[in-house]
Protein backbone atom coordinates (compact mmCIF):
# COMPACT_ATOMS: atom_id res chain seq x y z
CA UNK A 1 0.00 0.00 0.00
CA UNK A 2 1.37 3.23 -0.75
CA UNK A 3 1.20 5.50 2.64
CA UNK A 4 0.09 9.00 1.22
CA UNK A 5 0.09 12.19 3.86
CA UNK A 6 -2.12 15.69 3.05
CA UNK A 7 -1.02 18.74 3.97
CA UNK A 8 -3.95 21.33 4.29
CA UNK A 9 -5.98 18.18 4.44
CA UNK A 10 -9.08 20.82 5.68
CA UNK A 11 -9.57 23.31 2.62
CA UNK A 12 -11.26 22.27 -0.31
CA UNK A 13 -9.17 20.54 -2.47
CA UNK A 14 -7.49 18.68 0.58
CA UNK A 15 -11.40 17.42 1.58
CA UNK A 16 -11.59 15.92 -2.20
CA UNK A 17 -8.50 14.19 -1.73
CA UNK A 18 -9.32 12.53 1.28
CA UNK A 19 -12.48 11.46 -0.21
CA UNK A 20 -10.66 9.88 -3.12
CA UNK A 21 -7.81 8.24 -1.77
CA UNK A 22 -10.11 6.83 1.19
CA UNK A 23 -11.39 4.92 -1.65
CA UNK A 24 -8.47 4.18 -3.58
CA UNK A 25 -7.60 0.35 -3.15
CA UNK A 26 -3.37 1.29 -3.18
CA UNK A 27 -3.50 3.75 -0.65
CA UNK A 28 -3.69 4.34 3.03
CA UNK A 29 -4.04 8.04 3.93
CA UNK A 30 -1.18 8.04 7.10
CA UNK A 31 -1.24 11.80 7.65
CA UNK A 32 -3.86 14.53 7.72
CA UNK A 33 -2.26 17.83 7.95
CA UNK A 34 -3.98 21.05 9.13
CA UNK A 35 -3.10 24.01 11.12
CA UNK A 36 -6.39 25.06 11.68
CA UNK A 37 -7.74 22.07 12.99
CA UNK A 38 -5.00 20.54 14.68
CA UNK A 39 -5.67 17.81 17.29
CA UNK A 40 -9.41 17.49 15.94
CA UNK A 41 -10.90 14.18 13.77
CA UNK A 42 -11.22 15.18 10.25
CA UNK A 43 -14.79 13.41 10.35
CA UNK A 44 -16.35 16.16 12.70
CA UNK A 45 -15.39 18.60 10.23
CA UNK A 46 -16.58 17.05 7.36
CA UNK A 47 -19.01 14.73 8.45
CA UNK A 48 -19.97 13.23 5.51
CA UNK A 49 -16.65 10.87 5.94
CA UNK A 50 -17.84 9.94 9.20
CA UNK A 51 -16.49 6.32 9.37
CA UNK A 52 -14.06 7.10 6.56
CA UNK A 53 -11.69 9.36 7.63
CA UNK A 54 -11.75 9.45 11.52
CA UNK A 55 -8.43 9.92 12.03
CA UNK A 56 -6.82 13.27 13.69
CA UNK A 57 -5.34 16.16 11.91
CA UNK A 58 -2.18 17.01 13.05
CA UNK A 59 0.05 20.23 12.29
CA UNK A 60 2.94 18.18 10.92
CA UNK A 61 6.27 19.47 8.79
CA UNK A 62 6.48 18.88 5.77
CA UNK A 63 9.22 17.31 6.49
CA UNK A 64 8.26 15.34 9.24
CA UNK A 65 5.64 13.92 7.41
CA UNK A 66 8.04 12.86 4.15
CA UNK A 67 9.49 10.95 7.04
CA UNK A 68 6.54 8.57 7.12
CA UNK A 69 4.85 8.88 3.96
CA UNK A 70 5.48 7.48 -0.08
CA UNK A 71 3.93 10.35 -1.28
CA UNK A 72 2.72 13.82 0.33
CA UNK A 73 0.47 15.75 -1.66
CA UNK A 74 0.52 19.61 -0.46
CA UNK A 75 -2.78 21.30 -1.12
CA UNK A 76 -1.60 24.44 0.77
CA UNK A 77 -1.48 28.53 -0.05
CA UNK A 78 1.08 29.99 -2.54
CA UNK A 79 4.68 30.13 -1.24
CA UNK A 80 4.09 26.99 1.67
CA UNK A 81 5.66 24.15 -0.17
CA UNK A 82 8.80 26.16 -1.69
CA UNK A 83 9.57 27.41 1.74
CA UNK A 84 9.63 24.51 3.40
CA UNK A 85 11.19 22.11 0.17
CA UNK A 86 14.49 20.67 0.61
CA UNK A 87 16.68 17.64 -0.28
CA UNK A 88 16.22 15.81 2.71
CA UNK A 89 12.46 15.55 2.05
CA UNK A 90 12.07 14.57 -1.52
CA UNK A 91 14.62 11.73 -0.58
CA UNK A 92 12.17 10.12 1.61
CA UNK A 93 9.07 10.87 -0.17
CA UNK A 94 7.53 12.00 -3.60
CA UNK A 95 5.65 15.49 -3.57
CA UNK A 96 2.77 16.56 -5.50
CA UNK A 97 2.73 20.55 -5.07
CA UNK A 98 -1.72 21.68 -5.53
CA UNK A 99 -0.17 25.22 -5.46
CA UNK A 100 1.68 27.17 -7.88
CA UNK A 101 5.08 27.34 -6.45
CA UNK A 102 6.96 24.53 -9.12
CA UNK A 103 4.57 25.35 -11.97
CA UNK A 104 6.63 28.21 -13.86
CA UNK A 105 10.11 27.43 -14.97
CA UNK A 106 11.55 31.01 -14.28
CA UNK A 107 11.42 32.36 -10.51
CA UNK A 108 11.47 35.73 -11.17
CA UNK A 109 8.53 35.24 -13.37
CA UNK A 110 6.84 33.95 -10.28
CA UNK A 111 7.75 36.39 -8.15
CA UNK A 112 6.41 38.94 -10.61
CA UNK A 113 2.75 37.66 -10.84
CA UNK A 114 2.73 36.22 -7.44
CA UNK A 115 4.29 38.82 -5.49
CA UNK A 116 6.47 36.65 -3.38
CA UNK A 117 10.10 34.90 -3.77
CA UNK A 118 10.06 31.38 -5.21
CA UNK A 119 11.93 29.72 -2.26
CA UNK A 120 13.12 26.97 -3.77
CA UNK A 121 14.01 27.97 -7.26
CA UNK A 122 17.23 24.90 -6.95
CA UNK A 123 13.85 22.20 -7.31
CA UNK A 124 12.29 24.01 -10.48
CA UNK A 125 14.04 22.40 -13.30
CA UNK A 126 12.95 18.88 -11.83
CA UNK A 127 9.75 19.50 -11.21
CA UNK A 128 6.99 17.80 -13.34
CA UNK A 129 4.14 19.60 -14.96
CA UNK A 130 1.25 17.20 -13.81
CA UNK A 131 -0.76 18.04 -16.92
CA UNK A 132 -1.32 14.16 -17.39
CA UNK A 133 -2.88 14.29 -20.92
CA UNK A 134 0.10 16.02 -22.08
CA UNK A 135 3.09 15.01 -19.91
CA UNK A 136 2.40 11.80 -19.19
CA UNK A 137 5.84 10.18 -20.29
CA UNK A 138 7.53 12.68 -17.95
CA UNK A 139 5.65 12.63 -15.14
CA UNK A 140 5.99 8.33 -15.14
CA UNK A 141 9.75 8.81 -15.98
CA UNK A 142 11.90 6.74 -13.55
CA UNK A 143 13.47 9.02 -10.34
CA UNK A 144 10.85 11.71 -10.92
CA UNK A 145 10.35 13.14 -6.97
CA UNK A 146 8.33 16.36 -7.24
CA UNK A 147 5.21 16.89 -9.71
CA UNK A 148 3.56 20.65 -9.91
CA UNK A 149 -0.14 19.82 -10.14
CA UNK A 150 -1.74 22.53 -12.77
CA UNK A 151 -4.62 24.36 -11.35
CA UNK A 152 -8.27 24.18 -12.42
CA UNK A 153 -7.71 27.14 -14.99
CA UNK A 154 -4.75 26.30 -16.01
CA UNK A 155 -5.70 22.65 -16.70
CA UNK A 156 -8.97 24.27 -18.77
CA UNK A 157 -7.41 26.67 -20.54
CA UNK A 158 -4.76 24.91 -21.43
CA UNK A 159 -6.17 21.39 -22.81
CA UNK A 160 -8.90 22.97 -24.46
CA UNK A 161 -6.54 24.70 -26.91
CA UNK A 162 -3.64 22.48 -26.61
CA UNK A 163 -4.60 20.10 -29.98
CA UNK A 164 -5.68 23.83 -32.16
CA UNK A 165 -2.35 25.33 -31.07
CA UNK A 166 -0.22 22.62 -31.68
CA UNK A 167 -1.55 21.74 -35.00
CA UNK A 168 -1.30 25.25 -35.89
CA UNK A 169 -5.21 25.84 -36.16
CA UNK A 170 -5.51 28.68 -35.00
CA UNK A 171 -3.35 32.29 -34.73
CA UNK A 172 -1.93 32.16 -31.29
CA UNK A 173 -1.41 36.22 -31.11
CA UNK A 174 -5.40 36.79 -31.17
CA UNK A 175 -5.76 33.87 -28.25
CA UNK A 176 -9.06 35.28 -25.90
CA UNK A 177 -9.67 32.81 -22.96
CA UNK A 178 -12.96 34.09 -20.97
CA UNK A 179 -12.94 31.38 -17.46
CA UNK A 180 -15.74 31.27 -15.39
CA UNK A 181 -15.49 29.64 -11.44
CA UNK A 182 -17.65 28.86 -9.15
CA UNK A 183 -16.66 29.84 -5.78
CA UNK A 184 -14.90 26.77 -4.04
CA UNK A 185 -11.70 28.19 -6.76
CA UNK A 186 -11.17 30.89 -4.34
CA UNK A 187 -10.90 28.54 -1.49
CA UNK A 188 -12.13 27.71 2.34
CA UNK A 189 -10.67 30.93 3.76
CA UNK A 190 -13.60 33.42 5.42
CA UNK A 191 -13.45 36.14 2.83
CA UNK A 192 -15.94 39.16 2.59
CA UNK A 193 -16.14 39.14 -1.75
CA UNK A 194 -17.08 35.30 -1.39
CA UNK A 195 -19.82 35.48 1.23
CA UNK A 196 -22.85 34.19 0.17
CA UNK A 197 -24.70 37.78 -0.08
CA UNK A 198 -21.79 39.01 -2.62
CA UNK A 199 -21.91 36.31 -4.92
CA UNK A 200 -25.63 35.38 -5.33
CA UNK A 201 -27.57 36.65 -8.28
CA UNK A 202 -23.90 38.27 -9.87
CA UNK A 203 -21.32 37.51 -12.04
CA UNK A 204 -17.83 39.78 -11.50
CA UNK A 205 -15.03 39.62 -13.28
CA UNK A 206 -11.65 39.64 -11.34
CA UNK A 207 -7.61 39.71 -11.85
CA UNK A 208 -8.21 42.17 -14.57
CA UNK A 209 -5.01 41.67 -16.90
CA UNK A 210 -2.90 40.07 -14.30
CA UNK A 211 -4.38 37.11 -13.37
CA UNK A 212 -1.80 35.10 -11.94
CA UNK A 213 -2.43 32.03 -13.73
CA UNK A 214 -1.84 34.02 -17.00
CA UNK A 215 2.01 33.46 -17.46
CA UNK A 216 1.40 29.55 -16.44
CA UNK A 217 -1.53 28.97 -19.69
CA UNK A 218 1.24 31.16 -21.89
CA UNK A 219 4.47 29.10 -21.02
CA UNK A 220 2.05 25.74 -21.48
CA UNK A 221 0.52 26.91 -24.71
CA UNK A 222 4.04 27.82 -26.36
CA UNK A 223 5.24 24.27 -25.65
CA UNK A 224 2.42 23.62 -27.87
CA UNK A 225 2.54 26.14 -30.36
CA UNK A 226 6.93 25.58 -30.46
CA UNK A 227 6.59 29.77 -30.33
CA UNK A 228 6.19 32.49 -27.90
CA UNK A 229 2.16 32.91 -27.32
CA UNK A 230 0.83 35.60 -25.08
CA UNK A 231 -3.20 35.15 -23.97
CA UNK A 232 -5.53 37.60 -22.60
CA UNK A 233 -7.03 36.07 -20.11
CA UNK A 234 -9.91 37.31 -17.87
CA UNK A 235 -11.81 35.06 -15.26
CA UNK A 236 -15.01 35.88 -13.55
CA UNK A 237 -16.84 34.05 -10.25
CA UNK A 238 -20.00 32.82 -11.15
CA UNK A 239 -22.87 31.63 -8.17
CA UNK A 240 -22.26 28.19 -7.87
CA UNK A 241 -20.28 25.40 -6.06
CA UNK A 242 -17.87 24.23 -8.46
CA UNK A 243 -17.10 23.69 -11.78
CA UNK A 244 -15.37 25.64 -14.67
CA UNK A 245 -16.19 26.57 -18.19
CA UNK A 246 -13.76 28.27 -20.30
CA UNK A 247 -14.38 30.09 -23.21
CA UNK A 248 -11.37 30.40 -25.79
CA UNK A 249 -11.98 32.59 -29.02
CA UNK A 250 -9.12 33.04 -31.78
CA UNK A 251 -8.70 33.40 -35.63
CA UNK A 252 -8.59 30.43 -37.66
CA UNK A 253 -5.72 29.43 -40.16
CA UNK A 254 -7.04 30.50 -43.31
CA UNK A 255 -9.13 27.56 -45.04
CA UNK A 256 -9.16 25.74 -41.50
CA UNK A 257 -12.24 23.99 -41.16
CA UNK A 258 -14.57 21.86 -38.93
CA UNK A 259 -13.26 18.72 -39.88
CA UNK A 260 -9.70 19.53 -39.01
CA UNK A 261 -10.40 20.71 -35.45
CA UNK A 262 -12.54 17.57 -35.22
CA UNK A 263 -9.17 15.46 -36.52
CA UNK A 264 -6.62 17.21 -34.57
CA UNK A 265 -8.53 16.73 -31.19
CA UNK A 266 -9.19 13.35 -32.23
CA UNK A 267 -5.14 12.87 -32.36
CA UNK A 268 -4.55 14.28 -28.98
CA UNK A 269 -7.38 13.12 -26.99
CA UNK A 270 -8.64 9.87 -28.94
CA UNK A 271 -8.09 7.63 -26.34
CA UNK A 272 -7.85 9.61 -22.89
CA UNK A 273 -9.73 8.00 -20.03
CA UNK A 274 -10.43 11.91 -18.83
CA UNK A 275 -11.20 13.83 -22.17
CA UNK A 276 -15.31 13.77 -23.48
CA UNK A 277 -15.04 15.25 -27.22
CA UNK A 278 -18.54 16.66 -27.84
CA UNK A 279 -19.02 16.98 -31.48
CA UNK A 280 -19.24 20.90 -33.25
CA UNK A 281 -21.53 23.00 -31.86
CA UNK A 282 -21.95 21.15 -29.15
CA UNK A 283 -21.63 23.16 -25.59
CA UNK A 284 -19.35 21.42 -22.66
CA UNK A 285 -21.88 22.12 -19.13
CA UNK A 286 -20.16 22.19 -15.95
CA UNK A 287 -23.23 20.31 -14.13
CA UNK A 288 -21.72 16.77 -16.42
CA UNK A 289 -18.41 16.67 -15.07
CA UNK A 290 -19.47 17.91 -11.69
CA UNK A 291 -17.89 15.24 -9.15
CA UNK A 292 -15.58 13.62 -11.94
CA UNK A 293 -12.09 13.85 -13.29
CA UNK A 294 -13.36 14.38 -17.08
CA UNK A 295 -12.93 17.71 -18.94
CA UNK A 296 -15.55 17.90 -21.86
CA UNK A 297 -14.08 19.88 -25.01
CA UNK A 298 -16.27 21.30 -27.51
CA UNK A 299 -15.86 23.20 -30.65
CA UNK A 300 -17.14 25.76 -33.09
CA UNK A 301 -15.80 27.12 -36.37
CA UNK A 302 -17.41 30.74 -37.21
CA UNK A 303 -16.50 31.21 -40.94
CA UNK A 304 -18.36 34.70 -40.89
CA UNK A 305 -15.83 36.24 -38.84
CA UNK A 306 -12.95 33.67 -39.38
CA UNK A 307 -12.68 32.82 -35.40
CA UNK A 308 -13.17 29.43 -33.89
CA UNK A 309 -14.66 28.79 -30.24
CA UNK A 310 -13.48 26.82 -27.97
CA UNK A 311 -14.85 25.30 -24.90
CA UNK A 312 -13.70 23.08 -21.87
CA UNK A 313 -15.62 22.28 -18.81
CA UNK A 314 -14.34 20.63 -15.55
CA UNK A 315 -14.96 20.32 -11.35
CA UNK A 316 -12.01 22.65 -10.71
CA UNK A 317 -11.91 20.54 -7.51
CA UNK A 318 -11.40 17.21 -9.03
CA UNK A 319 -9.84 17.33 -12.82
CA UNK A 320 -8.61 21.02 -11.18
CA UNK A 321 -6.98 20.08 -7.79
CA UNK A 322 -7.45 16.74 -6.68
CA UNK A 323 -8.56 14.33 -9.39
CA UNK A 324 -5.28 15.61 -11.21
CA UNK A 325 -2.98 15.09 -8.48
CA UNK A 326 -4.12 11.28 -7.63
CA UNK A 327 -3.83 10.33 -11.42
CA UNK A 328 -0.14 11.81 -11.33
CA UNK A 329 0.09 9.49 -8.50
CA UNK A 330 -0.57 6.46 -10.15
CA UNK A 331 1.84 7.92 -12.80
CA UNK A 332 4.09 7.93 -10.17
CA UNK A 333 3.65 4.44 -8.57
CA UNK A 334 3.11 2.44 -11.66
CA UNK A 335 -0.57 2.23 -10.72
CA UNK A 336 -3.54 2.41 -13.67
CA UNK A 337 -4.47 6.05 -14.36
CA UNK A 338 -7.37 5.95 -13.80
CA UNK A 339 -7.55 3.97 -10.52
CA UNK A 340 -9.75 5.45 -7.29
CA UNK A 341 -10.85 8.01 -9.94
CA UNK A 342 -13.98 6.04 -11.46
CA UNK A 343 -17.38 6.92 -9.73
Amino acid sequence: MIKAGIIGATGYAGAELVRLLSAHPEVEIAFLGSRSFDGQEFSSIFRDLAGVADEKCSNMSLKEMALGADVVFTATPQGFSSSEMDEEILENAKVIDLSGDFRLKDPAVFEKWYGIPQGAPQFLDEAVYGLCEIWRDEIKAPGVRLVANPGCFTTCSILTAWPAAAEGLIDTDTLVIDGKSGVSGAGRGAKVQNLFCEVNESVKGYGLGNHRHTPEIEEQLSCAAGKPVTVSFTPYLVPMERGILISEYASMRPGATGDDFAAAYEKYYGGEEFVRLLPEGVSPETRWVKGTNTIEIGFKTDPRTGRVILLGAIDNLVKGAAGQAVQNMNLLFGLPEGMGLHR
